[in-house]
């Protein structure tokens, strides 16, 4: 006898902490999945009641409250379709697990405890959860259903035991983050499986932006020979029907939709701008505010933000000094009017001069250095903040990964902001983000792109007077921060011994910039903040 199901992906957007907001949104999809698909199952994403990271909210006890109300709550009011929902849950001698529930006929018919806890990189599951040792395999409409979460997937074991235990097809339920190779990698992890246990597994990921963390969605179904039979799209909420049919002993999927996926420049842009736009709607802010300089780090911060929030949210201030060159105010007034933001123009020279005034006793005796080169950046700074305080509007940091990671930015100036687009981009990538982004429309203008870098807080300033080209500073960064090379390793791959061990001082000394520098989208397997945490005081040294 042949047994048809229809499940959907429910790849949604949850807020971390809006438990109730988050049962609101589960309720929507599953009245649209099953008047608009004709739904048996609807699987939505790992931890969906709290959304993922809650981090310390799991610490409290009164979440745990509000948890088992929205449980009972979608028992009461969905009867017509099975839910597989994500929650966390503690028992009562005050363990924490990471939870999926399979709700049935307005109860839960059964639970499953997540097994592998990620303890590495972004992730501190084994801060606040216990592990489950159980495999949950539920039956319906004749088809026997294995349930896992997340990390199990990467793991063997959690998907044996759900074989053995009976399970005709894996329904995994996930909140992966994005990196830009990331997406590759969840499917030759699922295809690995489904090759070690002949089963299908229909893998529904997380979408939307959680501080430094993007989730790109990308939900797919994989049939047992590891072909992607149906793919959502990333970055979008979106709820995408997988059709099952049981035959004899098999389970099979058909072929459904197939979005497109994003590459390289575009997958990358995309991730900015979710995490861009979501930090902003979600914290309730009534748009951003930025120093656009006439250079390219603010250039495509710009383009980011208009394209994240729109034109009508976006404010962009010229700050000029005597170093700024006319061309920098030409191509801001340019880019500014092209994207129609709100523009304006700040000189400095009356703050900085009464600033010299001011310290000229203090400053006696002491040559002219960095200290007035930061004193401008430190102008803007205060400027800015006091725009963002007038007008509610959050500042967005200009500074990109090479900055941040060799301290080439001013504590209080050019690093005031609320959040930092550009934070885990190298500046190589800069370049081309901006160049990708005039493919979509010529926004940014040519010259910004072309001409050599600079600071502009000093006569005739290149960046490349403090730093090596940023072809060669990216490479070594990536191979000391992203891949924990030695430098003796990184010399190997032909670079300059002493500019390497320069650039790795410069990147151990700026520590404690880093820390008090704002958050920022994670599009790299090793993003400063969260996922790279080293001591400010520490005399190790290679």
């Amino acid at each position: 006898m042949t047994q048809n199901v229809t499940i959907v992906m429910a790849q949604i957007n949850p807020v971390v902490g809006d438990i109730s907001g988050n049962v609101e949104k589960i309720l929507n999809a599953a009245h649209t999945a099953k008047n608009t698909h004709q739904a048996d199952i609807v699987v939505f994403p790992e931890m969906t009641l709290t959304g993922y990271p809650p981090e310390d909210l799991l610490l409290r006890d009164g979440l745990y409250a509000q948890i088992n109300q929205a449980l009972s709550d979608l028992c009461e009011r969905v009867e017509d379709v099975v839910l597989l929902v994500g929650y966390p849950m503690m028992d009562e001698l005050g363990e924490r697990f990471n939870m999926a529930a399979w709700i049935e006929g307005g109860l839960i018919q059964a639970s499953y405890m997540k097994q592998n806890l990620p303890n590495y990189s972004v992730f501190d599951e084994q801060r606040y959860f216990s592990a489950g040792k159980q495999p949950c395999v539920v039956e319906f409409k004749g088809i026997r259903f294995g349930v896992l979460v997340c990390e199990d997937i990467w793991k063997i074991t959690p998907a044996t035991q759900a074989v053995d235990a009976g399970a005709d097809i894996i329904l995994n339920l996930n909140a992966s983050p994005f990196s830009n190779e990331k997406h590759q990698d969840r499917l030759e992890v699922v295809r690995r499986r489904v090759d070690e246990i002949k089963k299908p597994v229909i893998y529904v990921n997380q979408v939307g932006g959680q501080d430094e963390l993007v989730f790109d969605g990308g939900s797919f179904a994989m049939c047992a020979d590891g072909e992607v039979m149906v793919q959502s799209p990333e970055f979008k909420e979106q709820l995408t029907p997988v059709k099952v049919i049981k035959q004899a002993d098999s389970v099979v999927l058909l072929k459904g939709e197939q979005a497109e996926l994003y590459e390289d420049e575009a997958r990358i842009y995309q991730a900015i701008i979710q995490g861009v736009g979501d930090y902003v709607n979600k914290n309730g802010f009534p748009g951003v505010l930025l120093g656009l300089s006439g250079g390219i780090d603010s250039a495509l911060t710009l383009a980011v933000a208009v394209d994240a929030l729109g034109a009508d949210k976006v404010e962009a201030v010229m700050m000029p000094f005597r170093y700024t060159a006319a061309i920098s105010m030409e191509d801001a007034e340019k880019q500014a009017n092209t994207m129609g933001v709100k523009y304006s123009v700040l000189p400095i020279e009356p703050m900085y001069n009464a600033f010299e005034a001011t310290l000229a006793d203090a400053f006696k005796g002491y040559d002219e250095d960095v200290t007035e080169e930061n004193l401008q950046a430190r102008i803007r700074g205060t400027l800015l903040m006091a725009l963002s305080n007038k007008t509610g509007k959050m500042v967005l940091a200009t500074s990109n990964k090479s900055e941040v990671a060799v301290g080439y930015s001013t504590l209080y100036g050019d690093m005031v902001g609320g959040f930092s687009p550009l934070k885990d981009v190298p500046k190589t990538l800069v370049y081309r983000l901006a160049s990708y982004r005039n493919t979509l429309s010529p926004v940014i203008p040519e010259r910004v792109i072309t001409r050599p870098p600079s600071a502009e807080l000093r006569p005739d300033q290149k960046d490349q007077d403090s730093l090596p080209d940023y072809d060669v500073l990216d490479a070594i960064i990536k191979g000391y921060v992203k891949e924990d090379k030695t430098p003796a390793e990184i010399v190997a791959l032909g670079y300059d011994e002493q500019e390497v061990r320069r650039v790795i001082r410069l990147i151990d000394r700026s520590e404690y910039k880093r820390r008090q520098a704002a958050p920022g989208v994670k599009i790299t397997h090793r993003a400063f903040g969260r996922d790279r945490r080293y001591p400010i005081t520490s005399r190790y040294s290679e």
